[in-house]
């Protein structure tokens, strides 16, 4: 019992010592006396100041080497089911469309002028293609689903365009992104904004949501490196043998599980950060805190989001791609008339405002969810 107060004594002295500069001397003594020097001893106690902070002002559901019971770590969401969620996404659109139908249109135009729309050349040799390798085999409703899939895979939006184009693109994509979220924003507080609001006013957090990209890049990098080692593996016959194939198996699971995880809080962290006010890493923490124990649920609705997007191309651009194959087949001068680029940008720019609208939903109710 004295040895153990013998002990304590020392470490509050030298807490209390203003002085951190020590001498090397010093610092062998009192690791041989088993006492921490005092400059160690002020940093572990800031360390431990800092992490009671953090622990105190934000959610921590797991301990390092504690045990973890589930009725600590479920979190709830009011959130409806993923039906219901995409049926009343449609809802929330087509309620304001003469607020989002103009926008398409203006975005559609801009995307034209400063970037430029899909060759007719390019859909024509595509078109020549399918024919070729199919002959009179295949009706025109799976040549038109073969068209539409291969005009989408080989870059449906893209004219060969050099890298201003191609950053005109994200520009023109952002400035959706953050003008879809300010109108929502305002119906949600019960105001009645107009499209020029959005247009003047939402584009004030574009630097914080371009540093927030470039988080996301850097999150994205693990599943970069799948990609790259997979061809690399193809070409080198890495793959071939079983136990390789499942050691990278096991890299590209683990690789693409820590991507989904850093990602599924970085877009969250994307509303957040068009908050006025919000700076980029505030944004990244509370988007963390918000997902904390819920990145699966998320996880869950953006793949049932790819799903739903995967059915709006099939409904809107098959029926205009069969009707584009039928006119050509009568008229032969609508062939030099881009009906399907044109359509097909418009419908992507719809797509885009619909998933914005979707993940901003969410994101609502994981704000509204009072929890205990």
């Amino acid at each position: 019992m004295a040895k153990t107060s013998s002990k304590k004594k020392p470490y509050k002295t030298a807490v209390s010592q203003p002085d951190c500069s020590v001498s090397p001397q010093e610092v062998k003594e009192s690791a041989k006396r088993g006492k921490l020097p005092a400059f160690a001893t002020k940093i572990t106690k800031k360390i431990t100041k800092k992490r009671a902070e953090y622990r105190k002002n934000h959610v921590v559901l797991h301990r390092s080497f504690h045990r973890s019971y589930r009725e600590d770590y479920q979190r709830e969401v009011n959130a409806p089911g993923l039906l219901n969620h995409a049926m009343t996404t449609f809802g929330v659109i087509f309620k304001h469309w003469k607020t989002f139908l103009p926008f398409i249109f203006l975005m559609a135009m801009l995307y034209v002028v400063l970037v430029g729309l899909m060759s007719e050349d390019f859909y024509q040799g595509l078109q020549d293609a399918i024919d070729s390798a199919n002959d009179e085999s295949i009706g025109n409703f799976a040549k038109s689903g073969l068209l539409l899939l291969s005009t989408i895979t080989t870059g449906g939006l893209t004219t060969g365009k050099d890298d201003i184009g191609f950053l005109f693109t994200i520009v023109l994509f952002l400035i959706m992104w953050l003008v879809t979220i300010y109108l929502l924003r305002k119906w949600y507080a019960g105001a009645k904004p107009k499209l020029r609001d959005g247009l003047y006013n939402a584009l004030t957090p574009l630097i914080s949501t371009l540093l927030v990209f470039i988080v996301i890049f850097v999150q994205c990098i693990p599943a970069m490196l799948v990609a790259i080692t997979l061809s690399a593996a193809q070409v080198t016959g890495f793959l071939s043998t079983p136990f390789y194939a499942l050691v990278y198996f096991i890299f590209a699971a683990l690789m693409i599980s820590i991507t989904a995880y850093l990602l599924s809080s970085s877009l969250v962290a994307l509303i957040a950060v068009t908050v006025p006010g919000v700076y980029p890493m505030a944004a990244l923490t509370t988007a963390s805190d918000l997902m904390a124990s819920r990145r699966l649920k998320l996880l869950l609705r953006v793949l049932y989001l790819l799903f739903v997007v995967a059915i709006i191309y099939v409904v809107t651009m098959l029926p205009i791609m069969l009707i584009d194959l039928w006119l050509k087949g009568i008229w032969d001068w609508i062939a030099n008339v881009p009906i399907v680029p044109f359509c097909l940008l418009a419908v992507t720019c719809f797509i885009f405002i619909y998933a914005t609208t979707y993940l901003y939903r969410y994101y609502r109710w994981l704000l509204d969810y009072q929890e205990n």
